[in-house]
């Protein structure tokens, strides 16, 4: 089963890019999506070939997260769940960033269940850094039970999505100047994501190559930053031990130059034998 997971930085501005070109050439199985910032309606016609759910943000124009499998594969959508926060109210700026999705053999049989997770990026010194760190806080709680509920003989999961933290020197291209004084590189962020793997999560790309330099899924679009590669690997498939160990590859699908990029994110695509 080939997962992909992209922050598609707008899904009408990533169609009109030549989204649809590689949708069509790499035929991921299931496809999960971020910062969506559309409609179910409008997100949907511009994913041919796929039956997907879409959950917006309350917030017109920000975030929004979906989830997509290709007509005719191995899955179905079955049963899904908006928010972390479970059946609690959550703020506005939460809403568009958490959908998990139960997928669904022929029989009508859950096989796997994926979360598509657009988290907060976050600014030093602002409202936004705490919102992502209550929001971090909640996703701590939600990756316990799924981990706890997988290992009690529940479906495996995969959480996957812009996750806006990196986790070491390995991440991101420039890491001293940014290390402790931008989001995204602060040790507290870190620590959140860190505590997801020591308790038995597995982060699959860097478990396939564990002393690889990136490879980055995102560059800053100011500057040259994609030309010269100076990237940051933000963009995770985190799985379930069990799932993990049935990856066989992970491949970020960097666009060939910054002129065919039809997003500042590149899709990271991952196959498992199931």
């Amino acid at each position: 089963m080939r997962i992909a997971t992209v922050n598609v930085n707008g899904i009408r501005a990533a169609a009109r890019k030549g989204m649809g070109t590689w949708l069509e050439a790499s035929a991921p199985d299931v496809l999960l999506l971020q910062e969506v910032r559309a409609d179910e309606e409008t997100a949907a016609a511009l994913l041919p070939g796929y039956s997907s759910l879409i959950w917006p943000c309350r917030i017109k124009g920000r975030a929004g997260v979906g989830v997509a499998v290709r007509e005719g594969g191995p899955v179905r959508l079955g049963e899904s769940r908006y928010g972390v926060a479970g059946q609690a109210e959550e703020p506005d700026v939460d809403s568009g960033r958490w959908l998990e999705v139960d997928l669904a053999d022929a029989d009508a049989q859950t096989v796997l269940t994926v979360v598509s997770a657009y988290l907060h990026s976050g600014q030093i010194g602002t409202e936004k850094m705490d919102q992502k760190y209550a929001h971090l806080e909640l996703v701590d709680t939600r990756m316990g039970e799924l981990l706890a509920s997988a290992q009690a003989g529940g479906p495996q999961v995969v959480m996957a999505g812009d996750l806006n933290v990196v986790r070491s020197e390995r991440d991101i291209k420039n890491w001293k100047p940014n290390h402790n004084k931008v989001a995204g590189v602060l040790d507290e962020e870190i620590a959140h994501l860190e505590g997801w793997f020591a308790s038995g999560w597995v982060d699959v790309a860097r478990h396939l190559e564990p002393e690889a330099q990136g490879p980055y899924t995102w560059w800053s679009q100011r500057g040259k930053a994609f030309d010269n590669d100076a990237g940051w690997r933000i963009d995770y498939q985190v799985a379930t031990p069990s799932l993990a160990g049935r990856a066989v590859s992970a491949v970020v699908d960097r666009a060939a130059s910054y002129a065919e990029q039809w997003s500042d994110h590149a899709p990271l695509v991952v196959e498992y034998q199931l």
